[in-house]
Protein backbone atom coordinates (compact mmCIF):
# COMPACT_ATOMS: atom_id res chain seq x y z
CA UNK A 1 0.00 0.00 0.00
CA UNK A 2 2.83 2.38 0.82
CA UNK A 3 4.46 1.76 -2.55
CA UNK A 4 1.13 2.54 -4.28
CA UNK A 5 0.95 5.85 -2.40
CA UNK A 6 4.47 6.74 -3.55
CA UNK A 7 3.51 5.96 -7.15
CA UNK A 8 0.46 8.25 -6.81
CA UNK A 9 2.66 11.06 -5.45
CA UNK A 10 5.08 10.57 -8.34
CA UNK A 11 2.24 10.70 -10.90
CA UNK A 12 0.77 13.88 -9.33
CA UNK A 13 4.16 15.58 -9.70
CA UNK A 14 4.96 14.27 -13.19
CA UNK A 15 4.89 17.79 -14.69
CA UNK A 16 7.66 18.82 -12.27
CA UNK A 17 10.37 16.36 -13.20
CA UNK A 18 13.84 16.90 -14.62
CA UNK A 19 13.70 20.68 -14.19
CA UNK A 20 10.86 21.41 -16.61
CA UNK A 21 9.69 25.01 -16.29
CA UNK A 22 12.64 26.25 -14.21
CA UNK A 23 13.95 29.48 -15.72
CA UNK A 24 16.98 29.99 -13.49
CA UNK A 25 20.05 28.26 -15.00
CA UNK A 26 21.52 27.66 -11.52
CA UNK A 27 18.33 26.12 -10.16
CA UNK A 28 17.84 24.06 -13.33
CA UNK A 29 21.40 22.72 -13.04
CA UNK A 30 20.85 21.81 -9.38
CA UNK A 31 17.62 19.93 -10.15
CA UNK A 32 18.97 18.21 -13.24
CA UNK A 33 22.46 17.24 -12.10
CA UNK A 34 22.23 16.95 -8.31
CA UNK A 35 18.65 16.33 -7.18
CA UNK A 36 17.46 14.14 -10.06
CA UNK A 37 20.77 12.74 -11.28
CA UNK A 38 20.21 9.17 -12.48
CA UNK A 39 23.75 8.16 -13.40
CA UNK A 40 25.44 5.97 -10.78
CA UNK A 41 28.03 7.71 -8.66
CA UNK A 42 31.33 6.18 -7.61
CA UNK A 43 30.16 5.08 -4.13
CA UNK A 44 26.62 3.89 -4.82
CA UNK A 45 27.57 0.23 -4.83
CA UNK A 46 29.35 0.55 -1.47
CA UNK A 47 26.73 2.37 0.61
CA UNK A 48 23.27 1.54 1.87
CA UNK A 49 22.90 -1.88 0.28
CA UNK A 50 20.67 -3.17 3.10
CA UNK A 51 18.56 -0.03 3.48
CA UNK A 52 14.92 0.13 2.45
CA UNK A 53 14.25 1.88 -0.86
CA UNK A 54 13.21 5.28 0.58
CA UNK A 55 16.19 5.46 2.94
CA UNK A 56 18.49 4.57 0.05
CA UNK A 57 16.79 7.13 -2.24
CA UNK A 58 17.17 9.92 0.33
CA UNK A 59 20.67 8.78 1.28
CA UNK A 60 21.82 8.96 -2.32
CA UNK A 61 20.36 12.46 -2.61
CA UNK A 62 22.25 13.49 0.53
CA UNK A 63 25.39 11.92 -0.90
CA UNK A 64 25.02 14.01 -4.09
CA UNK A 65 24.35 17.17 -2.04
CA UNK A 66 27.48 16.62 0.06
CA UNK A 67 29.45 15.87 -3.11
CA UNK A 68 28.19 19.09 -4.73
CA UNK A 69 28.56 21.42 -1.71
CA UNK A 70 31.79 19.93 -0.24
CA UNK A 71 31.23 21.25 3.31
CA UNK A 72 33.91 21.15 5.99
CA UNK A 73 31.37 20.24 8.71
CA UNK A 74 28.07 18.38 8.34
CA UNK A 75 25.39 18.56 11.02
CA UNK A 76 23.40 15.35 11.00
CA UNK A 77 22.58 12.50 13.34
CA UNK A 78 21.64 10.01 10.66
CA UNK A 79 22.69 9.22 7.08
CA UNK A 80 26.32 9.72 8.07
CA UNK A 81 27.44 6.88 5.80
CA UNK A 82 25.95 8.60 2.73
CA UNK A 83 27.08 12.09 3.66
CA UNK A 84 30.63 10.97 4.50
CA UNK A 85 30.89 9.13 1.18
CA UNK A 86 29.89 12.35 -0.60
CA UNK A 87 32.51 14.46 1.16
CA UNK A 88 35.25 12.45 2.82
CA UNK A 89 37.03 15.53 4.17
CA UNK A 90 33.99 16.70 6.16
CA UNK A 91 33.69 16.16 9.87
CA UNK A 92 30.40 15.56 11.69
CA UNK A 93 29.04 17.59 14.57
CA UNK A 94 25.74 17.60 16.45
CA UNK A 95 23.74 20.76 17.09
CA UNK A 96 24.25 23.13 18.99
CA UNK A 97 27.34 24.66 17.44
CA UNK A 98 30.16 26.77 18.81
CA UNK A 99 29.38 30.49 18.94
CA UNK A 100 31.14 31.54 15.70
CA UNK A 101 30.34 28.42 13.65
CA UNK A 102 28.44 28.62 10.37
CA UNK A 103 26.12 25.86 9.23
CA UNK A 104 27.21 24.58 5.81
CA UNK A 105 25.12 21.42 5.42
CA UNK A 106 22.54 20.27 7.96
CA UNK A 107 19.73 17.75 8.13
CA UNK A 108 16.68 18.65 10.22
CA UNK A 109 14.16 15.83 10.61
CA UNK A 110 10.54 16.76 11.34
CA UNK A 111 10.45 15.07 14.73
CA UNK A 112 8.98 17.51 17.26
CA UNK A 113 12.16 19.55 17.78
CA UNK A 114 12.38 20.79 14.20
CA UNK A 115 11.08 24.31 14.89
CA UNK A 116 13.73 24.92 17.56
CA UNK A 117 16.46 23.46 15.35
CA UNK A 118 15.49 25.69 12.41
CA UNK A 119 15.30 28.78 14.62
CA UNK A 120 18.79 27.97 15.84
CA UNK A 121 20.11 27.33 12.30
CA UNK A 122 18.64 30.59 10.96
CA UNK A 123 21.18 32.49 13.07
CA UNK A 124 24.13 30.45 11.77
CA UNK A 125 23.74 30.55 7.97
CA UNK A 126 25.58 32.16 5.09
CA UNK A 127 25.15 32.19 1.29
CA UNK A 128 26.52 28.64 0.90
CA UNK A 129 24.33 26.98 3.55
CA UNK A 130 22.10 24.06 2.54
CA UNK A 131 19.54 22.67 4.99
CA UNK A 132 17.68 19.43 4.37
CA UNK A 133 14.29 19.34 6.11
CA UNK A 134 13.33 15.69 6.12
CA UNK A 135 9.69 14.62 6.39
CA UNK A 136 8.00 17.81 5.21
CA UNK A 137 4.82 15.90 4.31
CA UNK A 138 4.31 15.23 8.06
CA UNK A 139 4.15 18.94 8.98
CA UNK A 140 3.11 20.94 5.94
CA UNK A 141 2.44 24.07 8.01
CA UNK A 142 6.05 24.07 9.19
CA UNK A 143 7.33 23.64 5.62
CA UNK A 144 5.12 26.52 4.43
CA UNK A 145 6.57 28.68 7.23
CA UNK A 146 10.12 27.81 6.13
CA UNK A 147 9.29 28.65 2.50
CA UNK A 148 7.68 31.99 3.48
CA UNK A 149 10.40 32.99 5.97
CA UNK A 150 12.37 36.04 4.80
CA UNK A 151 15.65 34.49 5.97
CA UNK A 152 15.39 31.66 3.42
CA UNK A 153 16.08 31.87 -0.30
CA UNK A 154 15.35 29.23 -2.90
CA UNK A 155 13.54 26.14 -1.62
CA UNK A 156 12.85 22.78 -3.24
CA UNK A 157 9.85 20.65 -2.23
CA UNK A 158 10.79 17.03 -2.99
CA UNK A 159 7.80 15.61 -1.03
CA UNK A 160 9.95 13.35 1.16
CA UNK A 161 12.23 16.22 2.12
CA UNK A 162 12.78 19.88 1.39
CA UNK A 163 15.98 21.68 0.50
CA UNK A 164 16.56 25.21 1.75
CA UNK A 165 19.22 27.47 0.23
CA UNK A 166 20.11 30.81 1.79
CA UNK A 167 21.77 32.67 -1.10
CA UNK A 168 20.12 36.11 -0.98
CA UNK A 169 21.50 37.11 -4.40
CA UNK A 170 19.05 34.70 -6.03
CA UNK A 171 15.34 35.31 -6.46
CA UNK A 172 13.31 33.68 -3.69
CA UNK A 173 11.28 30.82 -5.16
CA UNK A 174 9.82 27.49 -4.07
CA UNK A 175 10.08 24.70 -6.63
CA UNK A 176 7.98 21.55 -6.48
CA UNK A 177 10.15 18.76 -7.87
CA UNK A 178 9.18 15.22 -8.81
CA UNK A 179 11.91 13.31 -7.02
Amino acid sequence: MQRLRHVCVWLRRIAHCRGFGIQSPTDYWLVRYVINEHWPYYSYENIGQNDEWLTRKLGRLYFRLANWRQPTVIYSDKFQEYLQAGCRSASFAPLPLPAQAVVELARVPVDGHHRQQMDYIYNKVDDRTVVIVEGIQHDKDFWNEVVADQRTGVTFDLYYCGLVLFDKKRVKKNYIINF
